[in-house]
């Protein structure tokens, strides 16, 4: 205990009982007050007072005491400590908003940051890292309470300077502002100084704190480590990814898009690695810490005005290839392995030219001297287009050498394409909030393309928009059940709901209409807006609104393109609304109406709250021909000219080259026109628009807008199909993982087998003999790297004898000389077949190359390859093996879901199940099981198949898990009711039609 007070003064009784009255009292308000308004901790920050709260930013950024400064701060006399606690109560007040309140407006960050990893500490790799950061602001509002954002950061100290006087003065005397305390508000991310005395409007202060924390190891937020292999030793780096909330994790900041500012950023680091950032190096010094140990301090030069979302900074020990582009230094960095190998020259060689198309399309330089572009062994984000630090998980930025017969070489053009695209939308032009990200996202989306495009102008662009871009889109988004492109509301609840907007919506959707837009302008006048807006806007932040105002204004300016309405009213009608447009035309009436698009469509749908409409672009062709563009402006429209006569000539397609984001739908006499259009010539009807009937076709009747007749009825022709592209969208479409799986296909399977069997030659003799003659031939035709194998899956699957054929001899050639590489596009279907038609010699030679497989991307395929076998002793004894083995051997990938996939393996599977559930659950975990009891029963249709589902695992699983289980198997009996009358229909047409 501590010693009695000397000095003291005296209270009667009565006043002491009254105080104490009032004493309890005040307990009991501030405990009522902590049950309403208390925020319990998740982690609980700390606020260290070991010199003061109001210790300078000059005082050490750790428990070294000779850490450089991140700037010189003036000389003072040591002031009294300051008590400073987290709190996990508190009034109501601005720190329960989402949002920064306006009070402060950040101009300037100095930035130092010290991640502690050193390579000869790797086992595990240290994550601490402390810092310091010197924040100039201007004050709007006067406030004696200042929030930023601060997770996961312990503050150790925390002072405010001011008001900062004018630079042209050369004043170096500044005040100092008490910090009387300092709190976290965990659930919105603010750190909260309570001041002494308020900041006055007008003027400018300085915030310096000094703060610590530990880099992730699981995730890649914030500041987080790889641990990886080169040149055969175990190594680690740093890096960042601060996109969309992730910046306060690593320094307490202003962590909103709006609030841009310039950066001076410091690392400290071990001599043995380099420091990479936004801006080239400055300049570099070496420091000792206290225990002896060097350290260099690498400083980088001011940013331009950016968002704290992409400052960056990587910390490592790799190696870089190099060349300049118009004055543009670009590097991208690499496992010392992989420069080696000459994986990253791809990449290089392709991102200066990318750089320059844009530059000369906007007439706009890229701002910033130098572009770094690292490729991360692990990135979880894909890629990150911070300025001059652009970050790639490998995959998407290194070009391995077996990589030729892969979309690999489109899959990095497409990303560099994208993130060099960001350096014009979003970081030369931000998003004024979240709620407008598509502003950045699809944009940079829809240039990847156009890019490509320019440079490989022979490529089919709208076959490709269309299968990477809509037909993707188009599978998730639907009337009542997808959020609008943008936001209406400025605010979210909470941080998660931001992360969330990262999704097709916002990518796909965003590209797809930026495309309509440009297609019902023309390219010209398109480009004309973009260009006016990012100048307007550059360094800056932009609405949508904002967006709408430039192409409004380049619409005014000339008198050829004329609108139904305001490129605003259009455009909203498409942004703030989720779900797209079903546009049917009547052929015989020239009538068009449009309804939302609902999954299941049901007579009454149309009447529940779904009662908007949208401005849509109708551009189409009639007998090959383009015809002007009108518009549905409301429900429905006649449009005279759309009618057709009796000719069998006469036929209409809307939507030219799928420019619009909606499906289309016509009358039963528009459908048998272009039926038999197909039949007659169906090079008449260019390859997109084949394409995209079969697309359309099959959703609406897998819907219930058409019937499935309908879509079967296209598909007569395609015995003169050869563009493998619209074979893909059938097979896809036919050849469904439930017609496979369903026990009642065996009735269906010989009908469809001879109906597609006399069709598939023509288009399976052209890839066949490319397979075996000139496989190379394929490397630069995207869509055929994207469609081979549904169509060797499809031909093996019908029993063409030449597909299973050519499975054995790519198997048998590849086991006798594995130098002999099965072609990538095909491997699956050769592997999986190769073991169906082989016995155990096949299945030993696979999983020896299993088991001597060290890349867990190529292990999985190999998994299920095995389990292809159509002998029950094999799958019993691959299961056996996965559950005897090592864990570390197969690695939780899934053995025996594998097995139970295929027709024989279903039931063995389940009967191994039964006799080894104790082995099997301990391996795979109860949850990983209840999938594979869902697969096993995926085929169910019946009550009576259900009861004896939940007879054979009642004793597997738990209580709710059996109620979860269930619910599963009884949604998957509905579904396959529908889909058994879907195929009843569907055999009945084949028995007229074959």
């Amino acid at each position: 205990m501590r010693p009695p007070s000397r000095s003291g003064f005296y209270v009667s009784r009565g006043v002491a009982l009254l105080l104490a009255g009032l004493c309890a009292a005040l307990l009991l308000a501030l405990a009522a007050l902590a049950s309403l308004y208390g925020r319990c901790a998740r982690v609980q920050p700390s606020v260290r007072s070991d010199s003061g709260a109001g210790a300078a930013a000059s005082s050490p950024p750790s428990r070294e005491q000779d850490a450089a400064p991140a700037t010189p701060s003036p000389s003072r006399a040591r002031e009294p400590a300051v008590t400073t606690a987290a709190q996990d109560w508190r009034l109501p007040g601005p720190w329960d908003e989402l949002r920064l309140p306006p009070w402060l407006v950040p101009l300037h960050y100095d930035l130092e940051l010290w991640p502690r990893l050193r390579p000869d500490d790797l086992s595990p790799p240290s994550g601490s890292f402390t810092g310091r950061v010197n924040i100039t602001v201007r004050c709007a509002v006067a406030t004696a309470q200042l929030l930023l954002h601060s997770l996961l950061l312990d503050v150790e100290s925390a002072e405010v300077r001011g008001p900062l006087a004018p630079a042209a003065t050369g004043n170096d005397t500044v005040a100092r502002v008490p910090v009387d305390a300092v709190w976290f508000a965990l659930d919105t991310e603010y750190v909260v100084l309570k001041l002494g005395q308020a900041l006055q409007p007008g003027h400018r202060y300085e915030l310096q704190l000094s703060f610590s924390g530990r880099a992730v190891h699981e995730v890649t937020e914030g500041l987080f480590l790889n641990v990886y292999t080169d040149q055969g030793e175990s190594r680690a780096l740093i890096a960042t990814q601060m996109e969309p909330t992730f910046a306060r994790n690593v320094f307490p900041c202003f962590d909103e898009p709006a609030l841009k500012a310039t950066f001076n950023i410091t690392v400290i680091h071990h001599p043995g690695y380099v420091a990479l950032s936004n801006m080239p190096q400055l300049g570099q010094s070496e420091k000792v810490d206290v225990n002896g140990s060097k350290w260099t301090i690498t400083t980088f030069c001011t940013t331009p005005q950016m968002p704290t979302y992409l400052v960056a900074l990587v910390i490592c020990d790799f190696d870089h290839v190099n060349r300049t582009e118009r004055g543009n230094e670009i590097r991208i960095w690499a496992r010392k392995d992989a420069i080696a190998n000459g994986n990253a020259d791809f990449a290089l060689n392709i991102t200066g030219p990318i750089f320059s198309f844009l530059e000369d399309l906007f007439n706009i330089s890229y701002p910033l001297p130098k572009t770094d572009i690292i490729a991360l062994p692990i990135f979880d984000n894909r890629a990150m287009e911070n300025w001059g630090l652009l970050i790639f998980d490998e995959s998407f930025l290194l070009l391995q050498p077996n990589d030729e017969l892969t979309e690999k070489k489109a899959l990095i053009s497409y990303t560099l394409s994208h993130e060099v695209g960001h350096q014009w939308f979003g970081n030369l032009v931000t998003m004024n909030w979240w709620n407008n990200l598509w502003l950045n996202e699809g944009f940079a989306s829809y240039f990847e393309l156009g890019i490509i495009n320019y440079f490989n102008p022979k490529l089919p662009r709208n076959e490709i928009f269309f299968s990477n871009f809509l037909h993707g889109v188009f599978e998730e988004d639907h009337a009542l059940m997808s959020r609008a492109v943008s936001v209406r509301v400025k605010n979210f609840t909470e941080t998660s709901e931001i992360n969330k907007l990262f999704d097709l919506i916002t990518y796909n959707k965003g590209a797809s209409l930026a495309r309509m837009l440009s297609s019902f302008l023309n390219e010209r006048l398109f480009i004309s807006a973009l260009k006016s807006y990012l100048e307007t806007f550059s360094y800056s932040n932009a609405e949508q609104d904002d967006l709408w105002r430039h192409f409004q204004m380049a619409i005014d300016e000339q008198s050829v393109i004329h609108l139904p309405a305001t490129v605003k009213s259009i455009m909203d009608s498409w942004t703030y609304q989720g779900g797209f447009p079903v546009i049917t035309l009547n052929v015989s009436t020239g009538v068009m109406k449009q309804e939302p698009f609902y999954l299941e469509k049901a007579e009454n749908r149309t009447l529940l709250s779904h009662n908007g409409t949208w401005i849509v672009p109708i551009l189409w062709m009639k007998n090959g021909t383009t015809q002007p563009l009108v518009w549905l402006d409301k429900s429905s429209k006649a449009f005279p000219e759309m009618q057709l006569s009796d000719s069998d000539s006469d036929w209409v397609i809307l939507n030219l080259n799928v420019t619009g984001y909606y499906r289309v739908n016509y009358d039963q006499l528009g459908w048998k026109k272009l039926s038999q259009q197909l039949e007659k010539d169906p090079k008449a009807i260019p390859v997109i628009h084949r394409l995209q009937l079969m697309n359309d076709a099959f959703s609406l009747s897998k819907n219930n807008y058409i019937e499935i007749e309908t879509a079967l009825d296209l598909t007569k022709y395609l015995a003169e199909e050869d563009e493998i592209i619209v074979w893909h969208e059938v097979l896809v479409n036919l050849i469904t993982r439930d017609l496979v799986s369903d026990v009642s296909s065996y009735a269906i399977y010989p009908l469809l087998k001879k109906y597609l069997l006399k069709r598939i030659n023509s288009i399976w003799n052209i890839y066949s003999t490319i397979i075996r003659e000139n496989v190379a031939a394929l490397q630069d035709n995207y869509l055929a790297l994207i469609s081979l194998e549904k169509l060797f899956e499809t031909a093996c699957w019908l029993g063409l004898e030449d597909c299973l054929q050519l499975s054995r001899d790519l198997f048998r050639k590849w086991m006798s000389h594995p130098e002999n590489e099965i072609p990538y596009p095909i491997k699956n279907v050769i592997l999986c077949y190769g073991i169906a038609l082989g016995n155990d010699k096949e299945w030993d030679f696979l999983l020896n190359v299993y088991n001597n497989t060290t890349n867990e991307e190529e292990k999985t395929p190999l998994v299920y390859a095995m389990s292809c076998s159509k002998e029950p002793w094999i799958l019993n004894r691959f299961m056996e093996y996965a559950i005897t083995v090592s864990p570390s051997t197969f690695n939780e990938t899934k053995v025996v879901e594998a097995v139970a996939e295929s027709e024989v393996g279903r039931y063995v599977a389940k009967e191994f199940l039964s006799n080894n559930w104790l082995v099997v659950s301990e391996r795979y975990g109860i949850r990983s099981l209840a999938t594979i009891i869902c697969t096993i029963g995926r085929t169910i249709s019946t009550d009576l198949q259900i009861m004896e589902m939940q007879q054979f695992f009642s004793n597997m699983l738990e209580e709710h898990q059996r109620i979860t289980v269930q619910a599963k198997l009884q949604s998957m009996k509905m579904e396959n009711l529908k889909n058994k009358k879907r195929h009843a229909r569907m055999m009945e047409w084949l028995q007229k039609n074959t």
